[in-house]
């Protein structure tokens, strides 16, 4: 008898550990940005834009595509704050820039289709937010005259807290 409970014991011990191994492939940590470095990188976007001489709408949204800011510069058109969230979670979602995307969307091309999900928006200003190899969300910019534009500001957006996410 002794025996037999030796053994059951020994059993429960090695499937505890084993269970214990399954739980922990079962799971995964994910790193996230605060709500005040976004706010940096939208003011950062947003101060960048001004200087520039343009009045435009910046989002952010996390890596899931949440929505973590929202500034609209005072003139910049009604319509910016809408695009800028769908042009950060057009990034985040496609894990691609937005100018890329639009690039590799185009109408002709494979994946052309994909333009008509809705929330996508195939213009540039929207840029993932990247540091030591974490994908932390997305930027987007929209009310400057051109996309291009739209990628500088969203750029120094990012620039302005890149060293504070690899940290």
């Amino acid at each position: 008898m002794k025996h037999f409970y030796k053994k059951l014991f020994a059993t429960m011990f090695i499937a505890g550990i084993e269970a214990q191994a399954l739980a922990a492939d079962a799971s995964y940590t994910v790193k996230l940005m605060t709500p005040e470095i976004a706010l940096k990188a939208a003011q950062a976007g947003l101060q960048a834009c001004r200087d520039a001489g343009y009045q435009i709408a910046v989002a952010i949204v996390d890596r899931t595509g949440q929505t973590q800011v929202v500034l609209r510069d005072r003139f910049a058109g009604m319509h910016t704050p809408d695009a800028a969230v769908n042009k950060a979670w057009t990034a985040v979602s496609f894990k691609l820039n937005t100018s890329q995307f639009s690039e590799a969307t185009q109408g002709g091309k494979p994946a052309s289709g994909i333009r008509h999900i809705p929330r996508v928006l195939a213009l540039g200003g929207g840029m993932l937010i990247e540091a030591g190899g974490t994908n932390y969300g997305a930027i987007g910019i929209s009310g400057a005259p051109s996309g291009e534009a739209d990628d500088r500001c969203a750029a120094a957006g990012i620039a302005a807290v890149k060293e504070d996410l690899e940290m």
